[in-house]
């Protein structure tokens, strides 16, 4: 009984320690799966901001995360299967999700620098523009005749 016991410890330590590093069968790569839990987030996100109406939210969500995986080229049952294996390897989702952090995080970024324009600054008269104005005043007929009315009366 003894042998049994031994062999059976033996074989499952055998199976558990030879473990490869494949994928199994129809669950995505793991830059595929950052890229598409990165969309999911933005897309998740974006439902937030919409009235929190049930009927018409179920409809406006289930179509943006329709569009999502169609961007991807997978499935909603895809994306399931994969995200259940990637939550049985926490060590590596971890990792993702620091990825997917830091994508976010420089997208904000991107979108507050374009969101903060310099305000332009209000033209100040400095004497140049002053002057430039006396010029343009002195420069029009009508303002040089203003004082001198004694000539206009000997010129008619």
């Amino acid at each position: 009984m003894q042998k049994y016991i031994s062999l059976f410890f033996s074989v499952l330590l055998g199976l558990t320690a030879c473990q490869s590093n494949q994928l199994p069968e129809g669950v995505m790569k793991e830059q595929q799966m950052i890229s598409l839990l990165t969309d999911i987030h933005l897309t998740d996100g974006e439902i937030y901001m919409v009235p929190q109406i049930p009927d018409s939210m179920y409809k406006y969500a289930s179509a943006k995360f329709n569009n999502v995986f169609k961007k991807h080229h997978t499935t909603d049952a895809a994306f399931k299967k994969s995200l259940k294996y990637y939550t049985t390897q926490p060590e590596q989702l971890q990792d993702m999700y620091n990825k997917i952090d830091a994508i976010l995080k420089a997208k904000l970024d991107s979108t507050n620098k374009a969101a903060i324009k310099p305000k332009p600054e209000a033209p100040t008269k400095t004497p140049d523009t002053i002057k430039r104005a006396d010029t343009a005043r002195t420069a029009n007929p009508l303002h040089r005749t203003k004082g001198n009315k004694h000539l206009l009366k000997s010129v008619q």
